[in-house]
């Protein structure tokens, strides 16, 4: 099998079991033998900030010496950066070589009758990845929803945490905050610690609550007042928080918060599961972290900013952190997923763009067609023009730059991988 032969294999399966439920990971970790059992895990759910928060607790992990798996989705350019330890990426022909191991189990379940599904082999690759390398921790990202995401096959987490919560997949996990809060806290195992985002919604918070008493969790929620911020610019936020002072640099308010709710999970494995987390390991960790398509800044002249922003509470997000832009206008570069909110939701960041391009990422089997994106638009933004390609998309957006302009990109991150090698590759053509 070669690495491709290995990717074609992962994205042959079908994205949904015939069923809810974790009896199809569960097969298949039981014929691998339990890869899972004996690891540490910190798990996380949420609609927003996942990603961010999983990459600030793995650094800090990593930066106090230990061996670190991390697990998140989607990538933004290679599909290896779903697997990493130690801030590396799974080698290809590591890759290649664990696929093949849990290949020969899902084709005998595909011989029962139950074949597994695309993140139920994912997760079992990353599982079975992380044994070899004998990690001490690893940070698991949920999917979708958390209840019968693959990765809640795990025992009782060292501590489950709860991102933001707001509206997104709601043919799958529902129509209100309490419904979708409920599919994430099923990641809240009984007798656990569990810690939410600090600027939680209300809704959302009561049924966290309420299902971590059912289950007898501790409940930790961080406090965002006592959080002093004491600078802040396009390149990150210097704050002062519980006797910490450092600098969180993804961009935005929300950041902030995710920084504290990681903060807040580094200190519960500090206090309450015995983890040496000195203070300097979770400063240094923390301002080590990048991660492609949170606000990224890709280029300072033009300014172009990647965001991944797809979902209503992602898009207000964005919204918030364009006002550090001031006066300049942008021009935007748009794409969507097929079942997103997406005219109610760009109300949050239009009003900042004075032109909009719509596009549509490669590798999105959910993505929305470009004539169907542009006629959701036009009601909102009767500016909106399509692009007959992503390249074409880019160019066009780069004419219509006008002294201090501001080019985004946002909308999915399938669509930020495809733009950031495309502007990538603009750049490093335009320095030789």
């Amino acid at each position: 099998m070669t690495y491709e032969q290995a990717l074609d294999f992962i994205h042959s399966r079908n994205l949904f079991g015939k069923k809810a439920g974790l009896h199809g990971i569960t097969r298949l970790l039981e014929l691998m033998g339990n890869p899972q059992q004996n690891m540490r895990f910190v798990h996380v759910a949420g609609t927003n900030g996942k990603g961010s928060t999983t990459t600030l607790i793995a650094s800090a992990l990593q930066a106090a010496g230990y061996r670190t798996g991390k697990f998140i989705s989607p990538f933004i350019l290679n599909f290896r950066e779903r697997i990493q330890v130690d801030g590396q990426l799974i080698p290809e022909e590591a890759l290649v070589s664990c696929t093949e191991f849990v290949k020969e189990f899902s084709d005998q379940m595909e011989q029962e009758g139950e074949a597994p599904t695309e993140f139920e082999v994912v997760t079992a690759v990353a599982l079975e990845w992380y044994r070899r390398q004998n990690c001490d921790y690893v940070v698991l990202e949920v999917g979708i929803g958390g209840r019968f995401d693959p990765t809640n096959i795990i025992d009782v987490p060292l501590v489950s945490v709860i991102t933001s919560i707001s509206y997104d997949h709601e043919a799958i996990l529902g129509d209100t905050l309490t419904a979708i809060a409920f599919e994430k806290a099923g990641i809240i195992k009984p007798g656990g610690i569990t810690v939410s985002y600090p600027s939680q919604d209300p809704e959302a918070l009561a049924e966290l609550m309420r299902i971590a008493a059912e289950r007898e969790n501790t409940f930790v929620v961080g406090n965002r007042q006592s959080a002093e911020v004491l600078s802040s610019d396009l390149f990150g936020t210097r704050i002062r928080y519980g006797g910490l002072t450092l600098t969180v640099p993804l961009l935005g308010e929300h950041q902030v918060d995710n920084a504290i709710t990681a903060i807040e999970a580094l200190r519960v494995l500090r206090d309450h599961r015995g983890v040496r987390l000195p203070d300097e390991a979770i400063v240094a960790g923390i301002e080590a972290v990048s991660f492609p398509a949170r606000f990224e800044i890709l280029c300072r002249d033009p300014l172009i900013i990647l965001d991944g922003a797809h979902n209503p509470s992602g898009l207000e997000m964005l919204g918030r952190s364009l006002s550090v832009l001031g006066d300049r206008e942008v021009v935007a570069i748009l794409g969507a997923s097929k079942g997103k909110r997406v005219a109610d939701a760009l109300n949050l960041v239009l009003p900042h763009c004075r032109e909009v391009i719509c596009t549509a990422a490669s590798y999105d089997r959910k993505a929305l067609p470009v004539d169907e994106l542009l006629e959701q638009l036009l009601p909102v933004a009767p500016n909106a023009v399509a692009a007959p390609s992503r390249e074409e998309a880019f160019e066009m957006a780069l004419k219509a730059c006008k002294n201090d302009d501001v080019i985004l990109i946002f909308g999915s991150l399938y669509l930020a991988s495809d733009m950031r090698e495309i502007v990538l590759d603009w750049l490093s053509r335009r320095a030789k």
